[in-house]
């Protein structure tokens, strides 16, 4: 199977080294994040090789007045205006969100068949709006810094009435994770250290806002701090050790 996957993964580095596939998904809104511009099997397929999928970081009637509120904040600030009337892109970018990466990767219909064809990403697999994790990312290029808004669903509950410190954790390395893909394509965890310090209580909405601090070779360290949306109230503090890793690190197990 090793094999058989290495010589498709091959193939498809020698397509992306002949042209290099630029592709942007079409949204209802029309500025969103993109990813690190390199050729990989990572990249977005483009719309006449796969259904359009779901984007879940998109607004559905089970977000809060706090989650629309903040994300029409920062959405609005994804594209500007300038004094000339012309629209241009603003500092901030929405990260659009599947139930699964690798079956919109070129080719990708046909590898989620073969590798784990039911898998489904953790904090996208329950079909019921505002059940689980509802939230929406934005990435700030040149600020460095990424945010994430998180309605915390009935079904994420830990403490009675208060959300699990796994939820809480899970949150904060799909945040400084995604954070981290941005700035240097795909890594790992080494490392993720949370410091609890007030409960989240179900139903209520977080503001979890990542920073890079440094970079040494393959690493990256970021800290990340989980607020109430008015910033009164700090939930946790954190810091996270990404490791830069390869495509094919990724698909073959290297």
């Amino acid at each position: 199977m090793a094999r058989s996957l290495g010589r498709i993964f091959n193939g498809l580095q020698r397509l992306g080294s002949v042209s290099p596939i630029q592709t942007q998904l079409r949204y209802p809104s029309t500025s969103v994040y993109q990813p690190v511009r390199r050729r990989s099997v990572l990249q977005a397929v483009p719309s006449f090789l796969s259904p359009k999928p779901r984007d879940f970081s998109l607004p559905n009637p089970s977000w809060g007045s706090e989650l629309m509120q903040l994300y029409e904040r920062y959405n609005s600030q994804c594209e500007v205006e300038t004094e000339e009337g012309e629209k241009q892109e603003g500092p901030w970018k929405r990260v659009p969100s599947y139930n699964r990466a690798l079956k919109y990767a070129p080719c990708g219909v046909y590898l989620s068949k073969i590798i784990q064809s039911k898998a489904r990403l953790f904090t996208r697999n329950i079909n019921d709006p505002g059940a689980a994790f509802e939230y929406v990312l934005f990435i700030n290029r040149e600020e460095q810094k990424c945010v994430g808004i998180f309605q915390a669903g009935h079904l994420l509950e830990g403490p009675p009435g208060h959300v699990h410190g796994g939820a809480i954790a899970t949150m904060i390395d799909t945040v400084t994770g995604t954070h981290a893909s941005f700035l240097s394509g795909p890594v790992v965890t080494a490392n993720l250290n949370i410091n609890y310090r007030r409960p989240i209580p179900l139903g209520s909405t977080v503001l979890i806002e990542s920073s890079l601090d440094k970079k040494e070779g393959r690493k990256l360290f970021f800290s990340c701090k989980v607020t109430s949306t008015d910033g009164s109230k700090v939930h946790t503090e954190t810091t996270v050790l990404f490791v830069s890793i390869s495509a094919s690190h990724l698909l073959l197990g290297g």
